[in-house]
């Protein structure tokens, strides 16, 4: 799949309800730990060759499929309950042997499952946070999970079944992910493939619960960055300021005109914006 090869062994962890999470590993075993979860309808495959090389070069990288996606298990049941999915990363970290100093880099929906993991687990394993376009909260008239245009025109057609329905509805998602897909038609398409692949039940799923962790990045006692674009139209970057204004100790990056993948956009700033913040934690 050109432009969205996934380097390292993969590996698989049990989590809390017995589900298989698989993850794939890279980077000198010495470094410090980076665990990458990705958004909704996604894989660990959407990082790009580009950007997981480059963060494996200063890191070890773990690269997660978080339940229901890529190969990870696809439950019947189970995603509403926030418990899960902390249930998940922990899983993961424990798997790995990581206890201290990780950094949860956590892009769209993964920024709430980083959430969910911290209001469990809290920060011992954990030196920093980094939110990509993230929601922190869900649920109607949360201003943590506040949702753009695309995202607000694809459902609820983006749950359907019927592939004609959910095809026409995701259709806008290819350039939402990739902003302007002139040299980027492969990659779009590519991202547009993983979401096809996630299962309908699934993509409805993940948006069948409410959950606020405002509170939680109040009290939060590990520096986080929060980078977003302000053209995001999957999650409006009023959700990102809203996350920013809470956290205590934050670093805040906004990319002017730039739309919900900033890894794809650009992926040379996108390492340097991580690599700056994850060095100085």
């Amino acid at each position: 799949m050109n432009g969205m090869t996934v380097t390292g062994p993969v590996r698989q962890a049990v989590s809390i309800d017995g589900t298989n999470i698989v993850y794939r590993v890279s980077g000198d075993p010495s470094h410090r730990t980076l665990v990458l979860l990705h958004g909704w309808a996604q894989s660990s495959a959407c990082w790009g060759e580009r950007v997981l090389a480059g963060l494996a070069e200063k890191y070890r990288v773990v690269a997660v499929d978080l339940r229901g996606h890529g190969y990870s298990d696809a439950p019947e049941s189970g995603y509403a309950d926030s418990a899960n999915w902390a249930g998940d990363v922990h899983a993961v970290l424990a798997q790995e042997r990581t206890e201290t100093k990780a950094i949860l880099l956590g892009w769209s929906y993964g920024g709430l499952v980083i959430c969910d993991y911290l209001a469990v687990h809290g920060t011992d394993a954990v030196a920093g946070v980094v939110l990509v376009g993230a929601i922190t909260s869900i649920g109607k008239g949360e201003a943590g999970g506040r949702v753009g245009s695309a995202m607000r025109a694809a459902i609820p057609g983006a749950m359907a079944e019927e592939p004609r329905v959910a095809i026409k509805a995701l259709g806008n998602f290819g350039q939402a992910l990739t902003g302007p897909v002139e040299g980027k038609g492969a990659q779009a398409q590519a991202l547009f493939g993983l979401t096809l692949a996630t299962p309908p039940r699934v993509r409805a799923a993940l948006f069948e619960r409410t959950v606020s962790h405002d509170d939680l990045l109040r009290h939060l006692d590990v520096p986080a960055l929060v980078l977003h674009g302000t053209a995001d139209t999957v999650v409006d970057v009023a959700a990102g300021r809203h996350a920013a204004s809470l956290i205590p100790t934050v670093t805040e990056s906004y990319w002017e005109g730039v739309d919900h993948g900033p890894f794809v956009a650009d992926p040379e700033r996108f390492l340097a914006d991580v690599e700056s913040f994850a060095d100085g934690v």
